[in-house]
């Protein structure tokens, strides 16, 4: 699978009126932050309405999940925005230094933490498979890639990562690859179907065949040894590299996700389908056929998710209803990211764009807040709506507060680090 990283000049057109007079890059991005915002904003609602909201729960869940909406959000918007990142930078090194400290800092804080907290049982004790095998967990989620490793996530929300981590080696080793590669149109192409085809793939079966801690061995290795090549090698080591990383994320997407492959082939194309988007508004590929199949990758997910259904035991009624939230939350997620499209050049509502720009912090901050509250909380419908209104604005509140601070001292300085890291490094290396 392959994606047109940087667009082919058969796949240019010309340049329009509209494009000559788009808006400044600042207003661009702006959309971009508000979608964040209400990502991560539908994301908490979802995780306090077990602690503060069951009868919610039981009356919308089956019908629209706002956890899935929002993860699809980000989704998307990752798409649209991390293979540009890497061309701006025009080397891998550069990239991965970005990335790195963009996620790993705050990341390893929120990791001690829940490992601390599941250890005093804040609110539940560590799963038995991270407090049975420490050393192969720790490893695993240095990876960023425990979900497929059949590694549960010692924070909840951490299972997005491993999808955002595939995503990155799948775009490093379409850049190393050089121009011979399938333009967006094909690589839709190609992702749209492999979403159909993955109802048939074995989820976990790797982990089962040979093992989970050789199977976590054998990855750090060929991901070591494959992102050591791209960055340090030759061409024909470079390339060499690009396939080793690229075919080990296929597998793990494939045959080795927590959750059915089809599943996780659909999160897939969908931040294949923003990076087209992305193409799209830049003029940089023929309108018709990459519309008609951006179209078709929302498609054929709800199209799975109602053919193919969980791949897990459920009762006939819960699988009817997963069906129903999945499809209901991909359609609602791509539909509110065109609107904003749409709308790039308007102004949106300044506290969101702002929350879009703490939203990493929110993100991973959120669940420890909310193992807190269902401490403090047991029994929630023992207590009147009101006052569980009330607390769900305090928790959203005490979660922005924190977020800003850690924003402010911890994302922006290892983000800033990174930045000056990469300029050395784009300076340096010539991918």
């Amino acid at each position: 699978m392959s994606i047109n990283l940087t667009a082919r000049e058969g796949d240019r057109e010309p340049q329009t009126e509209e494009r000559t007079h788009a808006p400044p890059r600042a207003a661009r991005l702006t959309w971009l932050d508000a979608l964040r915002g209400i990502a991560v904003l539908a994301v908490l609602f979802e995780h306090l309405l077990d602690p503060l909201f069951p009868e919610v729960r039981t009356a919308v869940s089956p019908w629209f999940d706002f956890g899935q909406f929002g993860v699809m959000l980000f989704f998307l918007v990752s798409g649209y925005v991390v293979p540009p990142s890497l061309e701006r930078r025009g080397s891998v090194s550069a990239f991965w230094i970005g990335r790195l400290f963009r996620l790993y800092p705050l990341w390893i804080v929120v990791a001690l933490t829940g490992a601390v907290f599941g250890i005093v049982q804040v609110y539940s004790s560590l799963p038995d498979q991270l407090a049975d095998r420490p050393v192969t967990s720790a490893l695993a989620h240095l990876t960023m890639l425990q979900d497929f490793l059949q590694m549960p996530s010692v924070v909840n929300v951490f299972w997005t990562l491993s999808y955002e981590m595939v995503f990155y080696l799948l775009v490093t080793a379409l850049f190393v690859a050089g121009p011979r590669r399938a333009g967006t149109a094909g690589t839709l192409a190609v992702a749209a179907t492999a979403v159909l085809v993955g109802g048939a793939l074995p989820a976990g079966a790797l982990s089962r065949g040979l093992g989970g801690d050789a199977v976590v061995l054998g990855v750090i290795v060929v991901l070591a040894l494959g992102l050591t090549a791209i960055l340090a090698g030759g061409r024909n080591v470079r390339r060499c590299g690009a396939i080793a990383v690229a075919v080990l994320a296929l597998a793990l997407l494939a045959v080795n996700s927590r959750v059915g492959a089809w599943q996780s082939l659909a999160i897939l194309a969908t931040m294949f389908a923003g990076t087209a988007l992305y193409r799209l508004d830049q003029g940089q590929v023929r309108r018709t056929a990459v519309r008609w199949l951006v179209g078709l990758v929302p498609v054929v997910s709800i199209a799975a998710a109602v053919w193919f259904g969980p791949g897990w035991g459920m009762t006939d009624e819960q699988a009817l209803a997963f069906r129903w939230s999945w499809s209901t939350a991909v359609a609602v997620a791509w539909l509110t990211f065109l609107a904003c499209r749409l709308l790039r050049s308007a102004g949106f509502p300044r506290l969101l764009v702002s929350l879009g720009l703490v939203s990493y912090s929110v993100y991973l901050l959120h669940p420890l807040a909310i193992q807190v509250l269902r401490r403090l909380l047991p029994y929630p419908v023992e207590v009147p709506p009101a006052g569980r209104i009330a607390c769900s604005v305090l928790v959203l509140a005490v979660v922005v507060a924190v977020s800003v601070l850690s924003y402010r001292y911890v994302e922006r300085p290892a983000q800033g680090l990174g930045r000056r890291l990469s300029r050395a490094a784009a300076a340096r290396v010539t991918p």
